[in-house]
C-alpha cells in the first residue's frame, strides 16, 4: 500500500494512528514535531503526510506550507489532523496547502476514506 508519515508530538495519537494505518496495510513513517516531519518528508518522499497542528517549535501550519510550497514536496498530500476544529482552523489549513482537515478523536473509517481520497488525487 502507501507509505505514510505521521507528524505528531503526542505518544498516545501516533501509537492510534499507526495502528489503523498499518491494519490497512501502509507502512508508517512517524516524526514527534514540525521540523522533523518537514526533513523526513523531503527525505522520504512518503505518499501522504498525516500533520497534528499543536506542537512546538515549528507547528503544524508552518510545517503544511514548508511542504506544500516546497518543489520538492509539492505533490504530497498533507492531511491536517488535529483537536483544533474551529472554521477559521479549517479555512487556515486549507489555504497553507492541506487537502483535508479531520478533528481528533478520528475514527478509522473516516480516516481510512480520506487517505484513500487523497491518494487517488
Amino acid at each position: 500500500m502507501a507509505r505514510i508519515l505521521i507528524v505528531d508530538d503526542s505518544p498516545t495519537e501516533m501509537y492510534k494512528l499507526t495502528g489503523m494505518l498499518e491494519k490497512h496495510g501502509h507502512e508508517v513513517l512517524k516524526a514527534e514535531n514540525g521540523a522533523d516531519g518537514v526533513a523526513l518528508a523531503r527525505e522520504e518522499k512518503p505518499d501522504a503526510v498525516l500533520m497534528d497542528i499543536v506542537m512546538p517549535g515549528l507547528n503544524g501550519f508552518q510545517a503544511t506550507r514548508q511542504l506544500t510550497k516546497d518543489a520538492e514536496t509539492s505533490h504530497i498530500p498533507v492531511i491536517i489532523i488535529t483537536t483544533k476544529d474551529q472554521e477559521t482552523d479549517k479555512v487556515w489549513g486549507t489555504r497553507q496547502g492541506a487537502r483535508d482537515y479531520l478533528t481528533k478523536p478520528v475514527d478509522e473509517e473516516t480516516l481510512i476514506k480520506t487517505l484513500n481520497n487523497v491518494l487517488a488525487g
